[in-house]
């Protein structure tokens, strides 16, 4: 269990923000390849993770390693906080340090946190491209021993948590809909987005087949190594959270077992079938499709703080 010293943290990110911007409102989490949604941001100011106390380093491609504050939507704007590149598990990083920032954010002001992530399809209706609003999440690690709530209940003693945390309303509905209005506002196709639950596990493999059709089967619709966590923390910081999946690839599912026996007796035989070609993904290909769909998902962001 990491120590906790949000004084120390808040002190050091203060000498870089001017005070107009020290209060956001808005909290963003960043997924692979979506760092550009904080070009969005108006009078932006950046500081590095490894200026900030209690903060770690993120290693994987495609998530750089600061916080981004500034100004969000119409007018004068929303005062936002965006996080370029988060931690994970499977980088070595403990779970109290993956969802320390989401902490910090809550003592900041924060009160909407918005996370995005690159995702695989589970579900075969979604096609690569898709952004879905996760409206539940099924996390085998939080089953499984892997949660960030466990532990003594010594975050911070100035504040009461439940030691049991219901998580049934954890995606707020209304953020939901203002998505599906933001998308509306903007004339975006209707094949823009979509909905479903999240399947998080840890990485960082990707998932065997057997694996994909045994998350299809269990109701998920999308899978991912980050997210939930950051959603665990935030609801029991008392922030409402909406996540945005970008379905980056196809999850290999096969339909069915082609037998090996079959295909060397086929062989043996003198009338050999088609020999099985297979399919793998690759953190390349999720990383273009996060810079090709980056600028719809960066309109989407902003017009949902507009409507806020």
């Amino acid at each position: 269990m990491a120590s906790y010293d949000f004084t120390e943290t808040l002190n050091a990110i203060k000498p870089f923000v001017p005070p107009n911007l020290q209060r956001p409102r808005v909290g963003i989490i960043c997924g692979s390849g979506l760092s550009g949604l904080a070009g969005s941001l108006r009078d932006s100011v950046t500081v590095d993770y490894k200026d900030i106390p209690g903060f770690a380093k993120s290693t994987v491609p495609g998530h750089k390693s600061s916080l981004a504050f500034g100004f969000m939507g119409s007018g004068n704007g929303v005062p936002v906080v965006a996080m370029l590149g988060r931690f994970h598990p499977y980088e070595g990083h403990l779970l109290s340090s993956v969802v320390y920032p989401v902490r910090v954010m809550a003592r900041m002001g924060v009160k909407h946190v918005f996370i995005t992530n690159a995702a695989g399809a589970l579900n075969p209706a979604l096609d690569v491209g898709t952004i879905v609003v996760v409206q539940d999440h099924i996390a085998l690690p939080n089953l499984t021993g892997l949660n960030p709530l466990l532990g003594p209940q010594s975050i911070d003693p100035e504040r009461v948590y439940p030691r049991f945390l219901p998580l049934s309303d954890a995606y707020s509905r209304s953020l939901r809909k203002l998505v599906f209005h933001a998308a509306n506002a903007l004339s975006l196709p209707s094949n823009t987005l979509g909905e479903g639950t999240y399947a998080w596990v840890s990485g960082p493999t990707y998932e065997t087949p057997a694996e994909g059709r045994f998350l299809r089967a269990a109701g998920a619709d999308v899978v991912g190594m980050s997210t939930v966590p950051e959603v665990v923390v935030a609801k029991e910081e008392g922030m409402e959270v909406l996540v945005l999946s970008l379905v980056t690839n196809k999850v290999v599912v096969l339909e069915g077992y082609k037998s090996v026996r079959e295909e060397v007796e086929a062989e043996v035989s003198g009338k050999p079938i088609p020999a099985v070609v297979n399919e793998t993904v690759s953190h390349e290909e999720v990383l273009a499709i996060g810079s090709l769909k980056g600028d719809v998902m960066k309109m989407l962001v902003e017009k949902v703080v507009d409507l806020l």
